[in-house]
């Protein structure tokens, strides 16, 4: 088995919760329907029905996995579900969340969006002192730590847990009387919070509550822990404040362009992005062709700036699945042209700007400026609407080692040369962080920068600084 346009970062999860609605399950399964995106080989829901924690989960996409007749045993007012992107060999239920126990804290369960850098070394400790896994998830170490830590309630347990947790996390925990939604301090991944028919939801991105029509209240703030109970909502900070780190590539390519991200409109940065990538890259062209369906805000924003036409030449076929069977004879391109197709009339003749997110090994894009080429292009410019992706990600995105990012062992004209563009530019950081309206001070940019928020783990420093 081949993948198609597996040139991609990919964001490894969304999670989704609500408390206090008799359809609790069921508007869980619609908000992880409208995150799909952010996670498509696993997903999972448990509900709170009484005393009981009940899970459901399976690997594959959500209408197959929570179904009509899976949601009906998943009774009670309060739930919490999981949608998951997964790393290679990782693929199995053991790895699917959300994930239930029981403690002496009685029943617990969990979902995680984001990653912990050192989790792997206090697995070591964990196991060293007779503990079991059954995953080899990082979210387990938390779920191990919560049991073993005294205290006189769960959520003592899990804030003393997380005060020492190092790495990004926006967490839903959920008891048979409490949805808690916990964000790290540095609010690397989004979590945001909303209302519907008098019920209290957790989403990773607004769009989310687009879907199931709840009223967006705001995001859970970095550091802010937010405990959801039938006396209502209690909210508190408990853990050492320090300076954000929110992630840029959130808004250059992972969320929905419909979704409200850090406060900000997704789809308005992409033009924004799209825009200051023509003030920083113009060319003279007869066409701006967005690259689907990540490129397309950035190339309208390009398009209106710099005037050239844009057109939709690229069409995508969206039932395509993430593998494919390889044909035993040599057919170039084949995994690209499944997925995406030139319209020869639009683009014969034509002197092309394509515009895409990213840039991540190059390959994809290779194929993709050929393809456009034996459809007649006079004409191939490269534009791309974030800086060259040169680091690893240790905060909840799935990249490569750094010696597979082109951008880490080329320059942007060998890599021109390589993808085979007449020319390549991509936005500078600080035109794609002015774009976003952020604040260069609190965004983690480690992917273009280098500059880590955390510290990486000394068996991965190697590999992030090797070139």
């Amino acid at each position: 088995m081949a993948e198609i346009l597996c040139d991609k970062l990919k964001e490894e999860c969304g999670i989704f919760g609500i408390f206090g609605h008799d359809e609790a399950s069921t508007l869980t399964q619609l908000g992880l329907f409208a995150i799909q995106h952010r996670g498509q080989e696993a997903c999972g829901i448990v509900s709170a029905d009484g005393p009981d924690l009940i899970q459901q989960r399976g690997v594959g996409l959500i209408a197959d996995v929570l179904n009509p007749t899976v949601l009906q045993k998943l009774p009670g007012r309060a739930a919490i579900g999981h949608t998951r992107y997964s790393t290679a060999g990782r693929n199995t239920i053991k790895e699917v969340q959300p994930f239930s126990v029981s403690c002496q804290h009685g029943r617990i369960a969990v979902c995680h969006n984001g990653n912990l850098p050192f989790a792997e070394e206090r697995r070591r400790e964990l196991e060293s002192t007779g503990a079991i896994f059954s995953s080899t998830s990082d979210t387990e170490t938390i779920l191990h730590d919560i049991a073993r830590t005294p205290a006189r309630d769960v959520i003592e347990a899990i804030t003393k847990v997380l005060r020492k947790t190092e790495g990004a996390f926006s967490l839903l925990f959920l008891t048979p009387w409490a949805l808690i939604a916990v964000r790290d301090p540095r609010g690397f991944r989004p979590l945001v919070m909303g209302k519907y028919s008098g019920a209290y939801c957790f989403a990773s991105e607004t769009c989310s509550f687009d879907l199931i029509d709840a009223e967006y209240i705001r995001e859970v703030e970095p550091g802010e822990m937010i405990v959801i109970d039938e006396k209502g909502i209690h909210s508190s900070k408990p853990f050492e404040q320090t300076r954000p780190a929110v992630c840029a590539f959130e808004h250059v390519y992972f969320s929905r362009p419909d979704s409200i991200i850090f406060g900000r409109s997704v789809n308005e940065s992409r033009h924004k992005m799209g825009k200051r990538l023509a003030e920083e890259h113009p060319v003279e062209a007869d066409l701006v062709v967005p690259v689907p369906d990540s490129g397309v805000a950035a190339a309208i924003g390009y398009a209106r700036w710099s005037g050239i036409n844009f057109r939709q030449a690229i069409i995508r076929n969206h039932y395509v699945g993430r593998t494919f069977i390889e044909p035993t004879q040599n057919i170039r391109s084949f995994g690209v042209r499944l997925k995406l197709n030139p319209i020869k009339d639009l683009i014969s003749g034509q002197r092309i700007i394509l515009v895409d997110d990213s840039i991540v090994r190059g390959t994809t894009s290779k194929k993709i400026v050929q393809m456009v080429r034996d459809a007649g292009a006079k004409e191939v410019h490269m534009r791309i609407s974030c800086p060259p992706t040169t680091h690893s990600c240790y905060y909840g995105v799935d990249t490569p080692d750094r010696e597979q990012l082109i951008a880490a062992g080329m320059s942007i004209e060998e890599i021109r040369d390589f993808i085979g563009a007449d020319s390549l530019g991509y936005l500078s950081i600080e035109g794609m962080l002015d774009a976003i309206g952020l604040d260069p001070e609190m965004t983690c940019n480690a992917c273009w920068s280098g500059r880590y928020p955390i510290e990486i783990p000394t068996d991965r420093a190697a590999s992030a600084t090797r070139k």
